[in-house]
């Protein structure tokens, strides 16, 4: 019988088993690699790259592919048999250096906002050292970039390594100061938990909606949702149990440190949390949880949606990004210390944070926008869309008493001063966790809880690592060569917190006082993902990014061309759903439902002179009151994207979308919904809400 302990793992060419088949000089220099990025000799990737197939054909393997996140959110693979031809008519396995260290793919039909022309088509992948190679479904999986012919980034991946380096860069230089000599390298941490609902799959497959856009588009309240709040952490289903147990199976072999499964709010609403990893690591071992997850459900007879919002009236689904910062050494550089040398690194570290989230708001905003997570940010099972940070009550009141030049504690005589007064050892859970809060510290990380359930986590995290590169660097800059070095840490702290103290708050995000407030000081409320685009390409974005060599101003213009994009059509083509399914089933459906009442009417009426018609009547004339209602939204929104055919311009058409289709398709969905409600279940085209959220038994 094998064990957890004997399966994890077991498909991932890891260091033990590099260790175990490389020659000793060849893991050196491959760990050379992988620790300090060093280049890596061709002759050595080559002996690597016969080792690695190797191991791959006595697991099964007969191919290799470079496995890249392409900026269409999902992950891209082409195949290739590692079979090379020989003389006598026989083949023998190989796989040469070069095809591990790069690839070619077809990059044509890959978005590329512009960085290339459509029949430009080569690309490159180029091997990411640092995160293991894999073997998925009998095939050696190479973690990969990917980048234009001109090496421009053309994925998720590429740009999320760069910003790992660049923080990299400015928080050494930021831990010398403290006397950290022995730290040769800082890496950022993340352990993303991932939401998601599992339906039947016979009732999935009877819905357009779900098929084409992952969301249900239309769909009448049940009697009953989440209001008992008995599905969170309750008892797990059978069936779902099943699911989670071969889940874990799936993702424990393949080196994914699942550890936390259970129940979420919402009706068929269940949550994955992993172990913290490096943020590569990590970004890679998220894509792969969601493709797992959906393979392994259709094993089940269910599906898994991962859609931000599938269900009106119901919590949607994030993806908890918690963020931290770590050394080679071991430490946590958010983990207050116990010294006074290692409270202010620790302060300084957190100020980092709070004026990096205070001045790059909108591109943490920007970083989460997508069609689906609009409809979830801001209702009351997510963060609104105003960016702010929660610290809890205790440092908060330690960050005033340092603005302030006053005690912390009211035993204290001392002021507060950074490297002089011992701060007492701040515990972790001190204060409630603040659920509506976008950007939380949850004692040694940062929980950000803006980001969508289907959405990559490197661009979040891109966006963090940059945004306190660029602090840091500020910092070091400040603090580098100062005769006073204590006084500057101590003023630094102090002036950074008063600068931007206005991004911490610890109340209810989702009372609307709270917008009221944000707005008074001066937040950004950037609603809609156009919205918050239209801040991308800002000047002190694109100086940041550029600084810090993690995107070109091109490489920055081409993702807020494909994000733009990428919004209209998926606008459009839930739009073209909703009208497919008025016409062609639901008017049809409300028409014959009519049809039949009217005649069952007239039969009783036969029968029975003074028989009472109320039922039939009224809802015979609701059911023509609502089917005229529905049919006028229908042409008003044909009438709607037969006018914006002739937008060229993304950023244009993504805004007409926001302010035209949406309401068009909101209208809609309100008088098809009224008619479902009164509807026979036998002559409704589709399963109902009731069905999907409580069909898995």
């Amino acid at each position: 019988m094998n064990t957890v302990s004997s399966e994890f793992g077991s498909m991932v060419f890891d260091d033990a088993v590099m260790q175990a088949r490389l020659p000793k000089e060849t893991y050196k220099a491959l760990r050379n690699t992988i620790k300090n990025g060093k280049h890596l000799d061709l002759s050595v990737a080559t002996v690597v790259a016969n080792a690695m197939k190797d191991w791959a054909v006595e697991k099964g393997a007969t191919h290799f592919t470079h496995w890249f996140q392409p900026m269409t959110g999902v992950t891209a693979e082409k195949h290739d048999s590692f079979i090379s031809p020989r003389d006598n008519g026989k083949v023998i396995m190989e796989f040469s250096g070069k095809e591990l260290i790069q690839g070619e793919p077809d990059a044509s039909s890959f978005p590329s906002g512009g960085l290339r022309a459509t029949f430009e088509a080569r690309g490159y992948t180029a091997w990411d050292a640092t995160s293991y190679a894999f073997i998925k479904d009998n095939i050696l999986c190479i973690p990969t970039v990917f980048c234009s012919y001109g090496g421009e980034a053309l994925d998720q991946k590429t740009a999320l390594l760069r910003s790992m380096e660049a923080i990299n860069k400015q928080a050494l230089r930021v831990l010398k100061l403290f006397g950290n000599e022995d730290v040769k390298s800082v890496k950022t941490t993340v352990g993303p938990e991932q939401e998601y609902f599992l339906v039947d799959k016979a009732l999935y497959d009877q819905r357009k909606d779900l098929i084409y856009t992952g969301r249900t588009l239309f769909g009448a309240r049940p009697p009953k949702g989440q209001e008992l709040d008995d599905h969170y952490f309750g008892a797990i289903k059978p069936r779902v149990a099943e699911f989670m147990k071969e889940l874990n199976t799936e993702l424990w072999k393949l080196g994914i440190l699942a550890k936390t499964e259970h129940n979420e709010v919402a009706p068929a609403q269940h949550e994955l949390a992993p172990i913290f990893t490096t943020s590569n690591i990590a970004a890679d071992h998220n894509q792969l949880t969601m493709e797992i997850m959906q393979k392994v459900a259709k094993k089940h007879d269910m599906v898994c949606l991962l859609h931000e919002k599938p269900f009106a009236g119901v919590n949607g689904s994030g993806k908890h990004n918690n963020w931290s910062i770590s050394t080679d050494t071991g430490a946590n550089l958010l983990e207050p210390g116990a010294t006074p040398y290692e409270n202010a690194q620790f302060l300084l570290f957190l100020a980092a944070v709070i004026k990096s989230v205070d001045e790059y708001q909108d591109l943490l905003r920007i970083s989460v926008a997508s069609a689906g997570n609009d409809h979830r940010l801001g209702a009351n099972e997510a963060p609104p869309a105003i960016v702010s940070m929660f610290l809890g009550t205790d440092l908060s009141e330690i960050l005033d008493a340092i603005v302030n030049d006053t005690a912390y504690d009211s035993k204290e005589k001392e002021i507060m001063r950074i490297g002089v007064h011992t701060l007492p050892k701040f515990p972790k859970d001190t204060t409630d966790r603040n659920r509506t809060s976008p950007f939380a510290f949850t004692g040694n990380k940062f929980e950000f809880r803006m980001l969508g359930s289907a959405s990559s986590i490197s661009c979040a995290n891109t966006v963090l690592n940059t945004a306190v590169a660029e602090t840091l660097k500020e910092f070091a800059d400040y603090l580098e060569g100062r005769d006073d070095f204590e006084k500057a840490l101590h003023d630094l702290i102090k002036d950074t917190i008063k600068a931007h103290k206005r991004i911490i708050f610890n109340g209810d995000g989702y009372d609307d006082k709270w917008v009221k407030e944000a707005e008074s000081r001066g937040l950004l409320n950037l609603k809609t993902t156009p919205e918050a685009l239209a801040h991308l390409l800002d000047e002190k974005n694109i100086r940041l990014f550029e600084s810090h060599k993690v995107y070109s101003k091109a490489e920055l213009t081409a993702r807020y061309e494909v994000l733009n994009e990428s919004y209209g059509k998926i606008i459009n083509i839930e739009a073209l759903t909703m009208l497919d399914m008025a016409r062609k089933d639901i008017l049809p459906a409300m028409s014959e439902f009519a049809k039949k009442l009217s005649k069952s009417a007239l039969e009783k009426k036969e029968f029975v002179a003074d028989v009472d018609l109320t039922y039939e009547k009224e809802t015979v004339k609701k059911l023509g009151d609502m089917t005229k209602e529905a049919y006028k939204h229908v042409l008003k929104l044909e009438e709607d994207l037969s006018a914006a055919k002739d937008i060229t311009s993304a950023p244009e058409y993504a805004m007409y979308c926001k302010d035209k289709i949406l309401p068009d398709m909101a209208a809609l969905r309100i008088s098809v919904d009224s008619a479902e409600a009164i509807s026979s279940k036998k002559d409704w085209p589709y399963p109902s809400y009731g069905e999907l959220l409580f069909g898995v038994r």
